[in-house]
């Protein structure tokens, strides 16, 4: 199932800063070929819904590689059956 997904993945107990892991998250997010727009809050991300629960786990791994005992995610997904719609389509829509 294709979905339109929101991710937001906060490494806790590293101190205020959590940048180095944001880029860490980037880059794997980035490398992983689905079509995606980072925000101040997290990233919009497209594809398949098994493929963005993969992609999310592998975040948490490298944390977890990293050091990072406690991680919070929020993933909201969205979907639309009735026809294909990216992103890019929703926001032109209400423009």
């Amino acid at each position: 199932m294709r979905v339109s997904a929101d991710l937001c993945i906060v490494p806790m107990g590293v101190g205020p800063s959590v940048s180095p892991y944001v880029r860490e998250i980037k880059g794997i997010i980035e490398s992983s070929g689905l079509t995606a727009t980072m925000h101040p809050n997290g990233t919009n991300i497209e594809g398949e819904l098994s493929e963005i629960c993969a992609l999310a786990e592998r975040c948490e791994a490298r944390l977890a590689e990293l050091g990072v005992q406690r991680t919070f995610f929020t993933l909201i997904f969205s979907t639309r059956r009735d026809k294909d719609q990216s992103m890019a389509d929703k926001l032109a829509a209400v423009s």
